[in-house]
C-alpha cells in the first residue's frame, strides 16, 4: 500500500508531466500553424488566380481582411520567411493532417508533398530533422533563427539549443555573442562548448505560455501572461494608484505596454501621461538585482517613444526603473542623454522623489510579508 509521501510524489510527477506535454502540443501546433499560413501565402503568390491584383500589398491587405490578433502585417512576413527557411517541416505537417479527416484539407497534404521536390538536398543534411524542430523547439527559437542566413551557421545554433536545452534568451544570448564563430576560431572547441553549456539558461514551461506568439494564438491578453511574479505584479498594480494619487497631473494610459522593435516583442510594465507638462512616464519594475542591461533597455524604449508615439508638442518622454533587491529598493531615473538638461529643469520637480517611491516600495515588501 503506498503511503502518504508516495502520494505527494505521484500526484506532483504526474501533474509535471502532463504540464510538459500540453506546453509542447500547445508549441507544436502553434508551429505547425505558422508554417501553414506562410505555405498558403506563398502558393497564392505562386498560383492565387486573382494575385496579380493584390501584387506587394498582398500581406498588408491580408492582415486588414484577417483583424485577427497574431496575424499582423509583421507576423504574416515572418511566417512567409519560415516556410521559405524551413520547407522540410512540411513532411512532418502533411502526416499531422493526414490523420485529422476533420480539417478542411482541400488536398492539402498532396499540395504539401510537392515542397519536398524544393527543398535542397545539402542543406537536408546538415539541418534538424522536421520532427525534431517541432518537438524540441519553441517557435520563438526559430524566429532567432531566421535571420540566420548560412544554412551552417542556422544547423549549427539548432543542433547545440538542443543538446543543451537552452532557453530562447540563451540562444539570443549565443547569437548576439558570435558562440558560433568563437567556436570556430577556438583552439579547444570542446572545452568553449563546456563552458557554455554549464552556464546556460535552462527553459522553464513558462517560458512557452509567456512568449507574445503563444498567448495571441491562445487568445490570451499581454497582461494574463508576462508578469515575472506575483510581487512583480502587486506592485504594479499599487503603483498606479500610488502616483494617480500624488496629484502631480499623471493619467494612466496603458499597462504592459507592448512595442515591436526589430522583429522583438517588447513591453513597458506601466505607461502615464503627464497632461501638464505633456511627456510620458515609462516604468519598468525588476524583482531581482539591478543589471546595467536594465538601463539600456529603458533608453530604448524611451528613443522609440520619441521615434514612434510622442505628438509633435510633446516633450521628450522619461524613464523611471524600479528594482528590488532582497528586500532593499533601487530607484533610478532614465532619459536620452540629450535630454539630461530638460529632465533636470523640467521633469524632476514633477516627478516622485526617489525617496518617495524608495519608501513606497519598502511599505509594499513589508505588507507582503506581514
Amino acid at each position: 500500500m503506498a503511503d502518504f509521501n508516495a502520494l505527494v510524489t505521484t500526484i506532483q510527477e504526474t501533474n509535471f508531466t502532463l504540464q510538459q506535454s500540453a506546453s509542447k502540443a500547445i508549441n507544436r501546433y502553434l508551429t505547425i500553424r505558422n508554417w501553414l499560413i506562410g505555405f498558403h501565402i506563398v502558393e497564392f503568390e505562386q498560383n492565387g488566380e486573382d494575385r496579380a491584383r493584390y501584387g506587394q500589398r498582398l500581406i498588408e491587405e491580408l492582415a486588414t481582411a484577417l483583424d485577427t490578433a497574431g496575424l499582423s502585417v509583421r507576423s504574416l512576413k515572418l511566417f512567409r520567411q519560415f516556410y521559405f527557411t524551413y520547407p522540410q517541416i512540411g513532411q512532418t505537417v502533411s502526416a499531422q493532417f493526414k490523420s485529422m479527416p476533420s480539417i478542411r484539407l482541400n488536398n492539402l497534404p498532396a499540395r504539401l508533398d510537392k515542397v519536398n521536390d524544393f527543398v535542397d538536398d545539402q542543406s537536408q543534411k546538415i539541418s534538424i530533422d522536421a520532427e525534431t524542430l517541432l518537438s524540441r523547439l519553441s517557435f520563438s527559437h526559430l524566429v532567432l533563427l531566421l535571420p540566420l542566413k548560412e544554412p551552417e551557421k542556422r544547423a549549427f545554433y539548432e543542433k547545440q539549443c538542443i543538446k543543451s536545452n537552452w532557453s530562447v534568451a540563451e540562444l539570443k544570448r549565443q547569437i548576439n555573442t558570435l558562440y558560433y564563430e568563437r567556436s570556430g576560431m577556438s583552439l579547444d572547441p570542446e572545452a568553449l562548448g563546456r563552458s557554455v553549456d554549464e552556464n546556460a539558461q535552462r527553459p522553464g514551461i513558462a517560458d512557452i505560455i509567456k512568449s507574445p506568439f503563444t498567448f495571441e494564438f491562445l487568445g490570451l491578453k499581454a497582461k494574463d501572461v508576462v508578469y515575472e511574479s506575483d510581487l512583480e505584479q502587486a506592485l504594479v498594480d499599487n503603483l498606479e494608484a500610488f502616483l494617480i494619487e500624488l496629484g502631480h497631473g499623471f493619467c494612466f494610459e496603458a499597462k504592459q505596454k507592448r512595442m515591436v522593435i526589430g522583429d522583438e516583442y517588447f513591453f513597458v510594465d506601466l505607461v502615464f501621461y503627464h497632461r501638464i507638462l505633456k511627456y510620458h512616464v515609462l516604468i519598468e519594475l525588476k524583482t531581482n538585482e539591478v543589471k546595467h542591461e536594465h538601463i539600456g533597455q529603458l533608453k530604448t524604449y524611451i528613443n522609440y517613444y520619441k521615434k514612434e508615439i510622442m505628438n509633435r508638442d510633446d516633450n521628450p518622454p522619461v524613464g523611471l526603473l524600479l528594482v528590488t533587491d532582497q528586500n532593499r529598493a533601487l530607484v533610478e531615473y532614465a532619459v536620452a542623454d540629450s535630454d539630461m538638461q530638460l529632465f533636470v529643469s523640467k521633469y524632476v520637480v514633477s516627478l516622485p522623489s526617489k525617496e518617495q517611491l524608495q519608501t513606497f516600495i519598502q511599505n509594499e515588501l513589508a505588507q507582503m510579508r506581514s
